[in-house]
C-alpha cells in the first residue's frame, strides 16, 4: 500500500474500535496513542510542564494494547510508538522489537521530547534513533514499515526544518515519513515535492478542509486520522453525561448502534 496510490489508515485504540473499522472494509488499521490513553484515563503524552513523564502510559502498557489488537484482528496493524519510549537508539530498537513481537506490521517513531527547552531531539541523534530502529526491523525479518515523523510544525519549527529531518530519517531507514502539522494544500504540495520518499499526513483536526480525494491529487501516499476517531467519541460521551446530569433526558440514546448489530459483528471477527 505505500508502493503506490494514496491510502488511508484509520486509528483504533481498543480491540471494539479495531474491529468495527475492520469490518467497514479497511485493508489497514493503525493505534493511536492518544486513544489508548484516553481509554485508561490518562492523557496524551504532552510537554512535561503540563504532564509529569509519570503522567504519561509507559511502553509495557501500550505495547500490551496493540499485542491485544493485532491478535484480534486479520488486517495488519501499524502502531502509534510516540518517541520510542526513551531517548537512547537502543532503547527505540528494543521498543521496535517488542513492537514486531506483539504482531505490529508497522509503527511510527517521532523525535518530539516532551521537553520545552528542546521540544525535538538532536537532529543527528534522531536519525540514529531511526537507523536502530530499521536494525532491529531488519533483524527480525519479518514486513514491517517504519514511519520516520518530526514534529517540527507542531512546535513552531519550519517547514525547511520538516522537510530536512524527514528526509534525514528516510534516509536512516524509515520507509515513510510523516509531518503532522501539515493541514493545507500549499505546505503539503511542498512536503510532496520536496521529500525522498511517501509522505503521511493526519486529517480529522478541527477545520481541516481536504478531502481524501484532494491528498491524493497532491501525491500524499497514506492518511491517518490520528485520535480524531477517539476524541469524537469520547464528546458524544461527554454530552451525553452532561445530558443525563444537566437535564434528565435521554436523546443521546437516538444514535446507538442495535444492541444486535453490535453483537453480529463481534461474533463474526469482520
Amino acid at each position: 500500500m505505500h508502493q503506490e496510490g494514496c491510502f488511508l489508515l484509520p486509528n483504533a485504540w481498543d480491540v471494539g474500535s479495531a474491529r468495527i473499522l475492520e469490518a467497514a472494509g479497511f485493508p489497514a488499521v493503525a493505534t493511536t496513542s492518544a486513544g489508548v490513553a484516553f481509554s485508561l484515563g490518562r492523557p496524551d503524552h504532552d510537554f512535561f510542564s503540563e504532564q509529569a513523564p509519570e503522567g504519561r502510559v509507559g511502553r509495557e502498557t501500550m505495547i500490551r494494547r496493540v499485542r491485544e489488537i493485532a491478535d484480534e484482528v486479520a488486517v495488519p496493524l501499524s502502531a502509534d510508538l510516540e518517541d520510542g519510549y526513551g531517548e537512547a537508539p537502543e532503547t527505540v530498537a528494543t521498543t521496535i522489537s517488542m513492537t514486531l513481537a506483539a504482531g505490529a506490521a508497522g509503527g511510527n517513531i517521532e523525535d518530539f521530547t516532551g521537553d520545552r527547552t528542546r521540544p525535538l531531539h538532536d537532529e543527528e541523534l534522531a536519525a540514529d534513533r531511526i537507523r536502530a530502529a530499521r536494525a532491529a526491523v531488519d533483524t527480525n525479518g519479518s514486513p514491517f514499515v517504519l514511519v520516520g515523523r518530526t514534529d517540527v510544525l507542531l512546535v513552531g519549527g519550519s517547514l525547511d526544518e520538516a522537510v530536512r529531518r524527514a528526509n534525514a530519517y528516510l534516509a536512516a531507514g524509515a520507509d515513510c515519513a510523516f509531518v503532522p502539522g501539515a493541514a493545507d494544500a500549499a505546505t503539503i504540495g511542498t512536503l510532496v515535492r520536496e521529500l525522498d520518499g511517501p509522505l503521511n499526513v493526519v486529517m480529522g483536526l478541527t477545520g481541516g478542509a481536504l478531502s481524501l480525494d484532494d491528498l491524493r491529487a497532491l501525491g500524499v501516499r497514506r492518511v491517518t486520522v490520528g485520535g480524531s476517531i477517539a476524541r469524537a467519541m469520547y464528546g458524544h460521551l461527554l454530552r451525553t453525561a452532561r445530558e443525563l446530569a444537566d437535564q434528565g433526558t435521554f436523546s443521546y440514546a437516538d444514535a446507538q448502534i442495535p444492541q444486535g448489530e453490535l453483537n453480529r459483528l463481534f461474533q463474526s471477527g469482520t
